[in-house]
């Protein structure tokens, strides 16, 4: 059984995939190395972690707009997330999740955070804000 989430549109489009988690914003300026979509920041619980093809679920963005180029270059790596989806919406993460061109979606009925746990698989239908959670120990 899944668990159906609403919210807002942030990036439309359709995705799907295993969830990482983190209840920590992100920096998106010396945060993540871009090359290889891995958190880089040092204090953070996903250090030496890759969002690469992965579902991105966490609050928001942090410190400077680096998030954008950031992003982009992560893009163009093929090192982006395949979605994201998050709590706080900031121009950083607008801009973010725009350039980034995954489907993104925000402002949903529950937290994200407290439903979806990393290894959680997630489908994310952008255009309609739909998130559908399908709990990791359902899929073994």
């Amino acid at each position: 059984m899944s668990i159906i989430l609403r919210g807002r549109k942030v990036v439309g489009g359709f995705a799907e995939g295993e969830a990482l988690v983190t209840r920590q914003t992100i920096s998106g300026w010396g945060g993540v190395n871009p090359a290889t979509g891995t958190i880089i920041e040092s204090r953070h619980e996903l250090r030496g972690v890759s969002f690469k093809d992965k579902v991105l679920v966490f609050p928001g963005a942090k410190g400077s707009s680096g998030w954008s180029g950031i992003f982009h270059a992560a893009r163009m790596a093929g090192t982006a997330p395949k979605a994201m989806i998050f709590n706080e919406m900031t121009t950083k993460i607008a801009l973010g999740a725009v350039v980034t061109r995954v489907p993104s979606v925000t402002d949903l009925d529950q937290d994200p955070l407290d439903v979806i746990e990393t290894g959680d698989w997630v489908r994310v239908d952008g255009d309609r804000g739909i998130v559908e959670v399908i709990k990791k120990h359902e899929r073994a």
